[in-house]
């Protein structure tokens, strides 16, 4: 819901407010029903509107207390505002809309900074404080939805997308070999608060920022995650309260909203699952979308096989969507440049082309990111969980980094060397992790770190390229917290992701719960061949690439004469020709 921005000046001079407009306009997209722009002084807040809740012009923003001035613009979706809402009145409060954003407004002046620990949701938002002449900025605790900022001696300024800073012609677009060494080991994961670029950060998950006028900041987290296994349960008992937690969960995204809910099913348990709970809350008419794209000889395109009986079985409207390799050509670099930070993985692609044409049919939909870090879904929990005895950086590292660093140093030019930062920030990140175990730290690190900037940043950039809302369900965060307590062995039950196999049995169709673990498949991007790779080969070896000079050439020859040699898969199995690809288009259209 929504793309916001704004500029906060401290050298006394008043806020640009046509360079606040133009941040505003390369967000259009994630805000196309209404815009609006305030300006007071040092200050000056852009917003783009999606309409999900309360659709009436009273919910307009930025939106502003008449009697004190404060001002707000906000991203997202509060999905316990309306208990929040009586609290407030009770108090004293005075309402003129009916939805989250004057909520936030009140909740701020009722009890400031403290505010952002009684929301349940997802949320970016910054508030101008007329009073104390601060502005504050805050994230949701998962790292939902997005909060990019850049300050220097005379301004901060900060926006929805790390693009819309960069209609400021002053933002330093330089490499940050830290966050270059992140992107290219983490595939695609550049976690905050840096970016890929020097003079951009974002703002961390579970955080608030106060900025003054004379440019001093306070920051503070107000959440953390425990993964402390919880009190004695028996294994019905912790499948019974998942499944409970679940149900409030999809409950909550289905509710908190004034236009219909459909959800994006791709096929694999997660989404099922949802399609199935809310069959269960008694939803009717649902609206269901897949997309799939050209076999290759190794592996499937689509997964129409898995989606098509759970939309049979639910009786959904059901959408399908095939993407010939000619159009999926066609439209990456379209897609590549709707991306706010570069994104490796191949269903960004996907998301991007599928939201498209959902966007025609609702604003809002269900998405299963999250389940398997939260439940340990993914092949390589196991293996770190088995690996006893191995270091703790050791036993992640070497089934999860996209290259070593020896690697790393081979694939880019001396210029951009660094420090293996990447072993440092894990090695410090699974340290501080409150766990019993070491998949418990794993996990823990995941869910408020890794897949912040990888499924979650996706999906939300890629619907709201469209103007689409994707609601995750089991990011929650008190599913989340009730996850980490759940033991070990029973997550890793089934192969991973037990509680939930255990909730669709006799829900869902077998079939989707014991098939092999599917990763939306876009095989034309991971066994590169044909159009494909010509495609790829004329970006590494454009002149623009060339005279960036960030790749080493003899590296990029190695991966172009055999991008399909097993040396050129990740870990993970992605390639590592389309990751130098993509980035290197990704700087084209941006840098």
């Amino acid at each position: 819901m929504c793309g916001i921005t704004g500029e906060l000046r401290f050298d006394g001079a008043a806020a640009d407010r046509q360079l606040v407009a133009a941040m505003s306009g390369r967000l259009a997209h994630r805000g196309p029903d209404d815009s609006g722009l305030h300006a007071d002084g040092p200050v000056a807040l852009g917003h783009r509107r999606l309409s999900i809740i309360d659709l009436s012009a009273r919910a307009h923003q930025p939106m502003l207390d008449a009697a004190t001035q404060t001002a707000i613009v906000f991203n997202g979706a509060i999905y316990n505002y309306p208990a929040l809402r009586e609290e407030l009145i009770a108090l004293g409060h005075q309402f003129t809309s009916s939805g989250d954003t004057e909520v936030i407004l009140r909740a701020y002046l009722q009890w400031g900074s403290d505010c952002v620990a009684r929301f349940n949701g997802m949320f970016a938002f910054a508030i101008w404080d007329a009073r104390e002449r601060t502005l504050l900025m805050a994230r949701d605790r998962m790292g939902i939805k997005p909060l990019y900022y850049s300050q220097s001696g005379a301004a901060l300024r900060f926006a929805s997308s790390l693009t819309a800073l960069l209609a400021a012609d002053d933002i330093d677009r330089s490499i940050d070999p830290a966050g270059l060494h992140h992107q290219f080991t983490l595939h695609g994961v550049v976690p905050a608060p840096r970016t890929l670029l020097k003079g951009v950060r974002k703002l961390r998950p579970a955080h608030w920022r106060r900025v003054h006028l004379d440019g001093r900041v306070e920051e503070q987290r107000y959440w953390r995650l425990s993964a402390r296994h919880g009190a004695a349960r028996s294994e019905r008992e912790w499948i019974d309260a998942v499944h409970d937690a679940l149900r409030l969960s999809v409950k909550r995204r289905l509710d908190i909203a004034d236009v219909p809910v459909g959800v994006l099913l791709s096929g694999g348990l997660d989404s099922s699952l949802l399609v199935g709970l809310l069959a269960e809350a008694g939803v009717r008419d649902l609206k269901t979308f897949t997309v799939g794209f050209e076999d290759q000889p190794e592996e499937k395109g689509s997964e129409f096989e898995y989606s098509d009986p759970v939309a049979e079985r639910f009786a959904t409207e059901h959408h399908k969507f095939h993407v010939p390799n000619e159009q999926l050509i066609s439209r990456l670099p379209e897609a590549i440049e709707k991306m706010a930070e570069p994104m490796f993985g191949q269903d960004a692609v996907a998301f991007y082309l599928l939201s498209e044409r959902v966007s025609k049919e609702v604003k809002v939909v269900q998405s299963g990111q999250g389940a398997d870090e939260v439940f340990a879904g993914y092949f390589w929990y196991p293996q770190m969980h088995a690996a006893k005895g191995e270091p703790m950086l050791d036993r992640f590292a070497s089934r999860y980094f996209d290259r070593g660093h020896a690697e790393w140093l081979e694939a880019v030019e001396p210029a951009h060397h660094a420090a293996d930062a990447t072993s440092e920030l894990i090695a410090e990140l699974l340290a501080e992790q409150d766990a019993d175990e070491y998949l418990d730290r794993v996990l823990a690190m995941d869910v408020t770190t890794l897949i912040v900037d990888d499924p979650v940043k996706r999906v939300d950039n890629m619907t709201m390229a469209w103007g689409l809302e994707a609601r995750v369900p089991f990011l929650d965060h008190e599913l989340v917290e009730l996850a980490m307590q759940v033991p070990t062995e029973l997550k890793l039950r089934e192969g991973g992701k037990g509680p939930l196999k255990a909730i669709a049995r006799g829900l869902l169709p077998d079939s989707v719960i014991d098939r092999p673990k599917g990763y939306f498949p876009v095989p034309a991007l991971k066994y590169v061949r044909g159009e494909v790779l010509d495609f790829m080969r004329d970006i590494v070896n454009s002149r623009a690439c060339r005279e960036r000079g960030l790749y080493n050439r003899n590296y990029i020859e190695r991966l172009l004469a055999a991008p399909d040699a097993e040396q050129n898969f990740t870990r993970l199995r992605g390639s590592k020709l389309w990751h130098a690809a993509l980035l290197e288009l990704w700087l084209q259209a941006h840098v």
